[in-house]
């Protein structure tokens, strides 16, 4: 070969991964991997293992993104499966790599132009790791960002360990990659970004029908835990799990890459091409039908949000301010409906969706009865700590970091308090018990009091102690098996607990509540029984 010819050969090589140049759509076979190249103007290239399915080399614009020691898989890698790749001729040309094991089936496609990864995956059981999750494992020297919630996830370099493996002290500040959560509801984009032309790399998911937990459930998005940046889309997970697993198709999710700012979940576009894929379990919208309808009885200011659950499927819809709203499109079958105002159940009814029909079905619910007189009211059921003490710092920090405001114990006055003089979590190790002290014109008579939590860890509830008369003990919550609080969690099933307080209970002047935590375990500080609470409310009727 003369040397014009080497030349001009070595001019093309450098040509396929310099950035903004259009590479060629299509794959190759080398090594033990498919290499697949997605035809797109900032040239995406990947390597897939013939053998396990991990992603082993991501080139974006020419730059390897790709962690090296470990892969980007689901779960934690497969270990082995039958992978194929094949491409695909419809409304454009895509390429599907396929990855199969006796339970799961994981897909792989991109559309010739885009530099986007799309992907779902169908299981018939539950990992054996107990979760189904994909990883992409980034390099932190290209990717160190962390978007949304900055570096509240970021635990490279920690000093230390405050719980398990999975939350640390980095610079004197607690990180966790929980830390990183966002609810279902919320998401739109998460992502891993940096390097100097400021690339971003983002998972979206445009629906989580097949996940667990509805609308208001939160996971693992990222973490930049030192070695590599990692990026996640959780389906199943058991973190704060409140409901069984969902089986079948998860997905379309997407993995896009991108130079020109942080793509959203409108940017994505209509997704029912994946039908042309041949994917197992996909359902097209014409196998789909809509409910609508007007929901009632939210509190003002409040958020209306309606939720359609079954063994199979979730679905989620926020109300208009009149109340209207139109589900997204679901799969046929019969659904529990539940309005919630905020995150706080006020009503249930079932609805049957059929393929292609469109079914009316209005939802009403209260709160407060017509004859109910309330003495007083401690926050808002909203199914949220909201304004109780340290409630908008625990999404994205641990419960002792020194940025917290002290737990107490703590003592409200009513009238005169502010809400920031409540605990948002009653620990029973740290801040036991939470006094209320308030003053009556006149006895009231029988009256209840009413606490409402939002999660409870450790079998731990209230007990209370009203002007020295101590109440009935509860009987346990149904256990969660999982750290709640201390990894920015505060949703589990939503106890109410009402104490009935008898004439001469209450009495004219001062009275005093304590609330104490109390279970059948123990434990030290923060992680040890506690519960978070949604609002407390004396009435009569």
């Amino acid at each position: 070969m003369g040397l014009l010819s080497l030349v001009q050969l070595f001019a093309v090589i450098v040509s396929l991964f310099a950035p903004g140049v259009l590479s060629a759509f299509g794959y190759t076979s080398s090594g033990g991997y498919f290499y697949i190249d997605a035809g797109s103007a900032n040239p995406l290239i990947f390597s897939v293992s013939q053998s396990s399915c991990d992603i082993r080399s991501i080139k974006y614009r020419g730059t390897e993104l790709q962690y090296g020691s470990t892969g980007t898989h689901i779960n934690s890698g497969l270990g082995s499966a039958t992978v194929s790749v094949n491409q695909i001729s419809g409304t454009s040309k895509y390429i599907k790599v396929t990855c199969v094991t006796s339970t799961l089936t994981h897909y792989m496609v991109v559309r010739e132009g885009d530099s986007t990864i799309f992907m779902a995956t169908y299981i018939t059981a539950q990992p054996s790791i107990g979760e189904l999750r994909f990883i992409a494992r980034l390099l932190p020297a290209q990717l160190p960002g962390e978007y949304p919630f900055g570096d509240v996830s970021n635990t490279n370099g920690a000093s230390s360990t405050v719980e398990g493996s999975d939350v640390f002290v980095v610079n004197g500040q607690t990180r966790s990659k929980f830390y990183s959560s966002n609810r279902f509801i919320d998401e739109d984009s998460h992502c891993v970004f940096g390097g100097s032309d400021l690339m971003h790399v983002c998972i979206l998911t445009p629906q989580q029908e097949s996940s667990s937990g509805g609308p208001f459930f939160r996971d693992i998005n990222s973490n930049n835990a030192g070695a590599s940046t990692n990026l996640y889309n959780y389906m199943n997970s058991g973190h704060v799990q409140t409901e069984p697993y969902r089986m079948g198709l998860h997905g379309p999710y997407l993995m896009t890459f991108s130079r020109s700012g942080i793509p959203t979940l409108k940017s994505v576009g209509d997704l029912s091409w994946f039908a042309e894929l041949g994917i197992t379990g996909f359902v097209p919208a014409s196998g789909r039908g809509t409910v609508t309808g007007t929901a009632s009885g939210v509190a003002s200011g409040m958020q209306g949000v309606v939720h359609w659950f079954n063994p199979t499927a979730q679905y989620w819809a926020k109300t208009a301010s009149n109340g209207a709203f139109t589900s997204t499109p679901m799969k046929p079958g019969t659904y529990t409906m539940v309005l919630y105002q905020t995150e706080f159940k006020i009503a249930t009814s079932t609805v049957t969706v059929s393929a292609g029909g469109r079914v009316t079905a209005n939802i009403a619910g209260s709160v407060t009865p017509a004859n109910r007189k309330t003495l007083f009211q401690i926050g808002a059921y909203d199914g949220q700590p909201t304004f109780f003490r340290n409630a908008d710092k625990i999404l994205r920090m641990h419960p002792s970091d020194s940025r917290m405001a002290s737990w107490g114990p703590l003592t409200y006055t009513v009238g005169s308090s502010p809400l920031s003089d409540f605990p948002m979590a009653q620990f029973q190790s740290v801040n036991n018990p939470t006094t209320i002290k308030f003053n009556l014109g006149s006895a009231p008579g029988a009256a209840t009091l009413r606490i409402a939590t939002t999660l409870s860890f450790a079998g731990s509830r209230p007990q209370v102690v009203v002007n020295g008369w101590t109440g009935p003990a509860p009987a346990a919550p149904t256990k969660i098996d999982s750290r709640g609080v201390t990894r920015g969690a505060y949703r589990g099933y939503g106890e109410v607990y009402d104490v009935a307080l008898a004439a001469g209970r209450l009495v004219q002047g001062q009275n005093t509540i304590e609330i104490r935590s109390i279970s059948g375990s123990s434990g030290t500080t923060f992680l040890g029984p506690n519960f978070i609470f949604d609002a407390v409310e004396l009435f009569t009727v």
